[in-house]
């Protein structure tokens, strides 16, 4: 499930947007700013996104059932490609249709100074929100890229708000300009190409968003630190001739299955190779708080290789 710094993160953007879309609503109606428009709907999106990763976040924390013996825990997976859909479907949609019909039927745009004004605070509101999600980001990613981070990372609520934040700032920028262009330097159409620009980097923050998304919810192993951790961990024991396979998959951001398939020494007792499994579980889970279902099988490496080699023989 995520963490109480991805609730933090969410709730600032939550706040900020709400306000901001209220402003901005304001703003375009008293203007007739399409750019303006255009961001005031992409700061109700952005809300709503917000609204959907609690809710995603709520719904991951169900407890498991028969239905779902390892729980909800991917449901934050599915709610955050669902919000890259939406950025795509409503967002960016709406704001190239505004920018359309406005450069097709340029207008004046009345009292600029409302526009600058109404920006310049959304500036600031959302830099707020950005810092927060960036400063708990960078407490994620520690000594990794920022790009390694987001491909890495399997905890998709920071990175969708710092995407979404990212993409706020910039269209800001670009709605500012298009405004002042079209008010100051008689541009007219400059406003309705900057709702459409608008429109192209919210396509383009869902598509990243949606990419990234795809990788969690169809499932991604666990970190190779982690894999070499445990492998190191199993390594020491004397009593275990060979790893034959370690697998596992993020169940959640905070919740993985690992499935490990052992050779164990032959002159060991069932008693004996039952207490190392207990062992091992132990000192894993001890380790690593996040492996919610550990599954270890007892197999010979001819017999795990043979298996393989069969299974490989039939796709």
């Amino acid at each position: 499930m995520a963490g109480h710094g991805s609730k933090k993160v969410i709730y600032a953007a939550l706040a900020g947007n709400g306000l901001i879309a209220i402003t901005k609503f304001i703003g375009a109606s008293i203007t007739g700013s399409s750019a303006m428009l255009s961001e005031a709907i992409h700061s109700v999106v952005d809300t709503g996104n917000q609204g959907l990763l609690l809710y995603g976040i709520k719904k991951s924390q169900k407890p498991k059932d028969d239905r779902h013996p390892f729980g909800y825990g991917m449901e934050i997976y599915f709610w955050a490609f669902v919000v890259a859909i939406v950025i795509f479907a409503v967002g960016s949609g709406v704001s190239i249709y505004e920018g359309i019909h406005k450069l097709n039927h340029p207008e004046d745009i009345k009292s600029p100074h409302i526009n600058y004004i109404i920006l310049s605070l959304a500036m600031i509101f959302e830099g707020v929100a950005w810092y927060i999600a960036y400063k708990e980001f960078n407490k994620l990613r520690g000594k990794a890229s920022f790009i390694d981070a987001v491909r890495h990372s399997k905890d998709p609520t920071v990175f969708t708000v710092l995407f979404e934040d990212s993409a706020a700032m910039l269209g800001l920028i670009v709605a500012f300009i298009g405004i002042l262009a079209s008010s100051s330097l008689g541009v007219t159409w400059a406003d309705g190409a900057a709702s459409v620009l608008i429109g192209v980097i919210l396509a383009g923050t869902a598509i990243l968003l949606a990419y990234e998304t795809k990788g969690l919810l169809i499932g991604e192993a666990a970190s190779p630190k982690i894999t070499a951790d445990i492998k190191s961990i199993i390594d020491k024991r004397q009593s275990i001739l060979h790893v034959n396979e370690l697998r596992s998959m993020h169940m959640g951001p905070n919740d993985i299955i690992l499935a490990i398939s052992i050779d164990f020494k032959d002159d060991m007792t069932a008693v004996e190779v039952e207490s190392q499994i207990a062992d091992l579980e132990k000192e894993i889970k001890s380790k690593y708080p996040e492996m919610k279902h550990l599954f270890i099988e007892v197999q010979k490496k001819d017999d795990h290789d043979a298996d393989e080699n069969t299974n490989q023989a039939t796709v």
